[in-house]
């Protein structure tokens, strides 16, 4: 009997036999064809642009580039960093297959076949992975006419935040208290407020009435409405798209809906817009430079190629940006950067007081910068928020399509031209009339008293069309109510209402000061208000649904001012002020209201 070892040994041999058989039949063609697939394309060493099909490679330079290049010059295949080259093949040649309108873009992108995953494991997902950050917000309080007298702030055109909560809402989640900015959510929305008649770019409205969450006190409702300007109008546009490709922006929400949403932006351009692209990802390149908006399928065909891969060099992106936008400078024009990321910067300097100072220095040059976010589980909103706040731009969120055509379609002309920059308010109380009063929302945009005639500090800018509305909360001397925080009386000095203002039927007066686009001087407006006692159910639409808005907002903070809100009676007021709602964001707002409200229900069951 033989050993089970030489059985074994057998069973060995035979299988080499076999595999070597295998290995002898695959033509030599094949083996050929792999060998040289291998020398032709070895593994990167890095993963600076981890692009997944037509690579972008990077080489350094030893020696400081030149300026981006002007239009007339622009050699197609040659691209210009601050600190590489990027060579590029065809990401900027002629593609018929891009030529569309806005109706073939027409379509959400979570349709879209990377789209279809589980929105529960979605959830789960960004629940363990969390890093999202958002600045603390302390809510104004109220406080004494005769004391403080005065309320100074900067106006405030971003939105980012109301759809920001949307996507929470819609995920079936309560937004983070910190990203609910009040201000934001009242201003997400368009107010019925007439055109301006005289001069000045914009209109000033003022009405007053009873505070629905609080019998005892009334609201002040003072809105502002830039005037509209037709494309004929707008003055020729110098735009920057700087879009982070980095792999954090890989995700389906992120650089795939940021393509469409540039592309629907490049729809709207004309002959005499042009448009550059810079991307960054572990290093910053210029994809596409300086080019006529009238070259539409050259535009789309560089953000179709645009792949996420690498870190986070979101500073030398906006440096070469700036660099790129001044290069190609327009006198009296729109010049203007806009930052599409999620805001996670990790390569370079990412620290937001740094990038805050840089951006701050960077204005001075007349190019904005306006910020689109994407994504989530690590979304920067507060470093954004700064950013384009001191950049004299606007912060949008884009958490669908639909957002992508309410900024870059519907709302073009706010979005992108400025008709009035460093707008402030100045309200001064008349004591005999308001005891105290509390400014609800913009609690980061509030400004000192003298920074109000001061014309080197920077405030917000208006967009033609938009509309900006604040609210003010006040305590009537008339009534018992009262939540200012006292101090004792003063020993050397008496404050008191002058005789005068008893008689006097106004509240309130209103300053505004104002600069035109390229003007350095303010401009100053006055306006005064009364109460000319109207009861709630009589006030407009504008009144009734910015107080609902402005009270759902506060219900999401679970503020300590919501009074008697809830979500039925928000909800019910806001039904009775829809008005004009051309493409439905107010109704989308009561969806919002019962999703919120199922949202607290099911958080309160937990706990």
């Amino acid at each position: 009997m033989k050993s089970p070892l030489s059985f074994f040994a057998m069973i060995l041999i035979c299988n080499c036999i076999v595999l070597i058989s295998c290995q002898d039949s695959i033509p030599k063609t094949s083996q050929d064809q792999i060998s040289n697939s291998k020398k032709n394309n070895p593994t990167p060493i890095d993963d600076e642009y981890a692009y997944k099909e037509e690579a972008i490679s990077i080489v350094k330079s030893r020696t400081p580039p030149p300026p981006p290049p002007v239009i007339e010059e622009s050699p197609e295949e040659e691209i210009i960093e601050i600190n590489e080259l990027i060579y590029t093949d065809q990401i900027i040649e002629d593609h018929d297959e891009f030529e569309m309108d806005v109706e073939e873009l027409n379509m959400d992108v979570e349709d879209k076949e990377p789209i279809e995953h589980n929105l529960r494991s979605e959830i789960i997902k960004e629940s363990k992975h969390n890093t999202e950050e958002y600045n603390h917000i302390v809510e104004n309080e109220f406080l004494s006419s005769l004391e403080k007298p005065l309320s100074t702030f900067s106006i405030d055109v971003d939105n980012a935040s109301y759809s920001n909560a949307r996507r929470y809402l819609n995920n079936g989640q309560m937004p983070p208290k910190d990203a609910v900015r009040i201000e934001e959510f009242v201003n997400y929305f368009n107010y019925d407020y007439p055109q301006p008649k005289g001069v000045d770019p914009f209109s000033i409205n003022t009405e007053i009435s009873d505070c629905p969450w609080n019998q005892d006190h009334k609201l002040v409702h003072i809105g502002l409405q830039g005037k509209v300007l037709s494309k004929k109008e707008m003055p020729a546009s110098n735009l920057v798209f700087l879009l982070d490709v980095s792999g954090s922006m890989g995700d389906y929400n992120k650089l795939p809906l940021l393509k469409k949403a540039f592309q629907l932006l490049t729809q709207q351009l004309r002959e005499d817009d042009r448009v550059s692209i810079v991307v960054y990802a572990g290093a910053s390149g210029l994809v596409l430079p300086p080019t006529s908006g009238n070259d539409k399928n050259k535009i789309m065909a560089a953000l179709e190629k645009l792949n996420a891969g690498g870190s986070t060099a979101g500073t030398a992106g906006i440096q070469l940006a700036y660099q790129t936008a001044e290069s190609t400078f327009i006198k009296n024009g729109n010049n203007r950067i806009i930052l599409a990321t999620d805001g996670d910067f990790n390569v370079g300097t990412s620290s937001t007081s740094e990038l805050v100072r840089l951006i701050e220095e960077k204005r001075k040059t007349g190019v904005s910068l306006s910020i689109l976010g994407f994504g989530m589980g690590n979304y920067k909103d507060g470093r954004m928020e700064q950013l384009a706040d001191n950049g004299n731009g606007n912060y949008a969120y884009i958490d669908n399509f639909q957002e992508a055509k309410k900024v870059f379609v519907q709302e073009m002309g706010g979005t992108l031209h400025t008709i009035a920059k460093d707008v402030k308010l100045q309200i001064e109380f008349n004591p005999a009339h308001v005891k105290e009063y509390r400014l609800v929302g913009y609690e980061n945009r509030k400004l000192k008293n003298e920074d109000f005639n001061n014309d080197k500090k920077d405030a917000g800018d208006l967009g033609a069309g938009h509309t900006v509305t604040a609210i003010y909360e006040i305590i009537p001397t008339s009534s018992a109510s009262t939540s200012a925080n006292k101090v004792d009386p003063l020993k050397y000095q008496d404050r008191s209402v002058k005789r005068w203002a008893k008689v006097d039927p106004d509240w309130m007066t209103i300053k505004l000061r104002y600069k035109k686009p390229n003007g350095e001087v303010s401009k100053l407006l006055e306006v005064t208000t009364k109460d000319n006692g109207i009861s709630l159910q009589a006030t407009s639409n504008n009144f009734r649904y910015s107080a609902a808005v402005a009270s759902f907002a506060m219900m999401l903070r679970d503020s300590k001012f919501k009074g008697n809100a809830t979500y039925d009676n928000i909800s019910e007021m806001a039904q009775g002020a829809l008005g004009k709602d051309e493409h439905g964001y107010r109704k989308e707002f009561l969806d919002l209201i019962q999703k919120a409200k199922q949202a607290d229900i099911r958080l309160t069951a937990e706990k």
